[in-house]
């Protein structure tokens, strides 16, 4: 597949969109609110997708709280700060079962993977906030790693973000170009912290390095840094996974130049798969930029729902699944106390 992950403008294909779906440098598409009505709207949009190419990796941003793309008629899911903070004994497989509900809602419509966790720390960042699992290392690390056995039993693979950690900067990488003034032991000895750990347990499958600039690591931000990507990610924790841009539309990626060369920096620095979102005049200049040959291997990110036992497939009517019925409940009993 093509490492391009297009954005669509409404509910519905226009013809351009079925045009650039056929391209060769296309291999996915991003989900926002903008596109969802209602579910079967959704699972119509899905279905002339798969048309196309049945191939794709369809993916949303669906974390909870703040960040949940559709709302209408799918299960309000509260934010990772929220279930953190919880003091309750079943903790864990309270937000076990939040990641499955997550995740189960979306592989019924057919959609293969939500870009979560997050595993940056709570750690004054406004952007990031209650996105996050905890203020220090261990926290998240606990926390995040039962939100990932929740994704697996579903049958979604998991996409930690934002490498090496975006909790610790203040200024938001969608609208300011981030610095992070602190030095290298500092960030590999608490930000990086539960992005090392859980590699090193095997249970992530993809990564999505920041939109930051760590000055005393790389004059670069972490998503054009082979510094950071190819000596860090990949040779220092072993990580083996997909590595995705961060959206190539954002502030904090203008510093590279424009969108064909915020593209080819990112490739060279260690990403396989580019998002450039909310701007379909860069999106273009990006495709057309890209070498038709340019292959990605998003078939690992798949088959999280092939290899689980308990995987949600699509169609699947998830009011009748007992784990459903039950997460559920928990879930509406937690709401209910917040």
């Amino acid at each position: 597949m093509g490492p391009f992950i297009l954005d669509l403008h409404t509910f519905e294909l226009d013809a351009e969109e079925r045009e650039l779906l056929a391209h060769p440098t296309v291999g996915g598409v991003i989900f926002f609110s903008r596109n969802y009505h209602d579910k079967a709207q959704l699972r119509a949009l899905v279905k002339s997708i798969r048309a196309i190419n049945p191939q794709l990796l369809l993916t949303v941003d669906h974390e909870g709280g703040r960040v949940q793309r559709f709302r209408e008629q799918f299960f309000p899911l509260p934010a990772p700060g929220a279930l953190a903070h919880y003091q309750g004994e079943d903790k864990l497989s309270l937000i076990q079962d939040a990641a499955w509900l997550m995740a189960a809602e979306l592989l019924a419509l057919d959609i293969d993977l939500s870009f979560a966790p997050v595993l940056d720390l709570a750690r004054g960042s406004e952007v990031i906030g209650d996105r996050s699992f905890g203020e220090n290392p261990a926290e998240v690390i606990t926390h995040a790693g039962a939100y990932i056995k929740g994704l697996h039993l579903a049958g979604m693979a998991s996409v930690a973000k934002h490498f090496p950690g975006h909790g610790s900067v203040r200024a938001d990488s969608h609208k300011e170009s981030p610095v992070d003034n602190r030095d290298f032991k500092t960030i590999t000895e608490l930000d990086m912290v539960p992005f090392k750990e859980l590699i090193a347990k095997g249970v992530v499958q993809g990564v999505m390095p920041a939109h930051v600039i760590y000055s005393h690591v790389d004059e670069k931000p972490a998503g054009f840094s082979p510094l950071w990507l190819k000596q860090i990610l990949r040779q220092q924790l072993g990580f083996t996974g997909l590595i995705f841009s961060d959206d190539l539309t954002m502030e904090g990626a203008a510093v590279v130049g424009g969108y064909a060369a915020r593209a080819y920096s990112a490739l060279q620095a260690g990403c396989e798969v580019l998002l450039a979102c909310n701007h379909r005049a860069g999106a273009v200049e990006i495709i057309d930029a890209l070498p038709h040959h340019l292959q990605c291997d998003l078939a690992p990110l798949r088959a999280q729902r092939q290899t689980s036992a308990t995987s949600i497939q699509a169609d699947m009517p998830l009011e009748s699944h007992p784990h459903w019925q039950a997460a559920s409940r928990r879930m509406q009993d937690f709401l209910a106390r917040e």
